[in-house]
């Protein structure tokens, strides 16, 4: 498997997480399914950056991609880099690279699709403007 090189500093959020004896499968590596946990927890940056306010003014994932590109053992520190990498008329896409800290090597990458989205009336809605500064900050 041929690996793609990644920079952090080519992140516009950066969040740092450790990780837990919990997050251990059998096999004494951090188990594929935390990894979107993770990227999860890191998302949180957009949202309060972003004011999401889980009624009017909220996010719901479409889809979630992740690809594993080695393993991880624990104890580890992560640093999770995030970046809007797309922009459409109600959806955008978070890239996410979660990086060794100590080694500054990715371990994982992932795109989740995103929907602005107004729960009070149950519909998608355009994207807000924060999202797309945040986007137009990296081109």
């Amino acid at each position: 498997m041929s690996k793609k090189k990644y920079n952090l500093d080519d992140f516009l959020l950066k969040h740092e997480i450790s990780t837990r004896w919990k997050d251990l499968d059998a096999f004494g590596h951090v188990n594929n399914a935390v990894f979107l946990s993770y990227v999860e927890d890191a998302r949180i940056l957009f949202f309060k950056r972003w004011n999401i306010d889980y009624k009017e003014r909220s996010l719901i994932v479409a889809s979630a991609k992740i690809d594993y590109l080695m393993q991880v053992e624990h104890p580890s520190k992560l640093i999770i880099g995030q970046r809007v990498s797309r922009i459409g008329n109600t959806s955008f896409d978070i890239h996410s690279v979660v990086f060794n800290k100590e080694t500054l090597e990715a371990v994982c990458e992932s795109t989740i699709v995103s929907v602005a989205f107004n729960f009070i009336i149950q519909k998608p809605v355009p994207i807000y403007q924060d999202i797309i500064n945040d986007f137009n900050k990296l081109l």
